[in-house]
């Protein structure tokens, strides 16, 4: 039997299925007919809300977890209710400082972006993800420390205050002034541009001969500067933050669910794949349960939305994962608060 939409159930089913997935997804436990009766406005006895809920049921869009137990909504109801019904809230004043008070903090961007992501994840109790593609640093300084035999250290320290080390192979025969050389030949040089634009920028100076350097140093450099490149531009930087919170909503009760969902989010690719997925779309994308295969295990709900730049470029996807019964209305807004955040800080 296919599901129903809004419009095809009656004025009745649709207040009764509103009322259960609201109950639902603010307690986490199964509604039955006498609460709703007595919670609700519909003037409807616990015997007619029953046979309501029966019709739901076979329509799909409730279950009973026990024979005598109340109802909660299937996740064909869940996408029913978010898709149709849902009617979201905008976050509050003190929500919108809390992220972007985190985002103004000072630092790399990266630790920017931990840090609103944080916040968001504290804010909606899931974990909360920011993707981003990975960011070639503006130079700043620039050094090649011996590690002895033929290797080196490359440490490159970026305008924005970050720091990265990379080992470098080293040709055979190079003196400790090539070292000497080639550092103070790219920090002097190649400072304030991106790591692409200062390769480009050796390549084009020793084609012409207009490097003042021995071959050893200049192959010191084009070494130096493309262990950067060539990962830079297609390595994403994923965040998550707030896998602790997940343990605080009801684990006890559903340990098992949150064991597996933690050991899902150990799988980094398959999390930056899954926001990757959600790009493209207008607004935030909503994946229920086994609606994404990366999590339907565990049974959990993802919220995504793309990172938008002011020119419309897609500069990086954010998102929350929690369990199925979080609170939609609520944490939509949020997500989409955050994303025009961070679209200041990536744009």
């Amino acid at each position: 039997m296919s599901t129903p939409t809004i419009p095809e159930l009656t004025d009745r089913a649709r207040d009764v299925f509103r009322i259960v997935v609201e109950s639902y997804l603010d307690s986490g436990l199964p509604v039955g007919s006498r609460t709703i009766s007595r919670i609700s406005t519909l003037n409807l006895s616990p015997a007619s809300i029953r046979n309501v809920m029966q019709d739901l049921e076979e329509h799909g869009l409730l279950a009973a977890p026990h024979t005598s137990a109340g109802r909660l909504p299937t996740q064909s109801g869940l996408r029913l209710f978010v898709d149709g019904m849902m009617q979201a809230s905008e976050p509050s004043p003190e929500e919108r400082a809390a992220i972007e008070g985190r985002a103004r903090e000072g630092g790399p961007v990266e630790e920017a972006l931990a840090n609103t992501t944080a916040a968001l994840s504290g804010l909606s109790a899931c974990a909360g993800m920011v993707l981003v593609p990975k960011r070639e640093p503006v130079l700043r300084q620039f050094s090649f420390v011996p590690l002895g035999g033929d290797r080196a250290l490359a440490v490159l320290v970026g305008a924005d205050g970050s720091v990265e080390n990379r080992v470098v192979d080293l040709p055979g025969g190079v003196a400790p002034g090539a070292l000497e050389q080639a550092t103070n030949y790219i920090s002097t040089t190649f400072g304030g541009l991106t790591l692409g634009d200062a390769l480009a920028r050796i390549g084009r100076e020793i084609t012409h001969e207009r490097a003042q350097l021995d071959s050893a140093a200049r192959d010191l450099i084009e070494r130096g500067l493309a262990v950067w490149s060539e990962d830079g531009g297609n390595r994403p930087v994923l965040i998550v933050r707030g896998q602790a919170r997940l343990l605080e909503d009801g684990a006890a009760a559903d340990l098992e669910r949150v064991r597996q969902l933690l050991d899902e989010l150990e799988g980094k690719e398959e999390i930056a794949r899954l926001l990757d997925s959600a790009r493209e779309a207008d607004a935030a994308r909503i994946f229920i349960g086994s609606e994404n295969k990366l999590f339907a295990l565990s049974g959990s709900s993802v919220i995504a939305q793309p990172v938008r730049a002011m020119d419309g470029r897609v500069v990086g996807v954010v998102g929350v994962i929690g369990p199925t019964r979080l609170n939609y209305a609520r944490v939509v807004p949020m997500v989409d608060f955050t994303a025009s955040t961070l679209a200041r800080i990536l744009g």
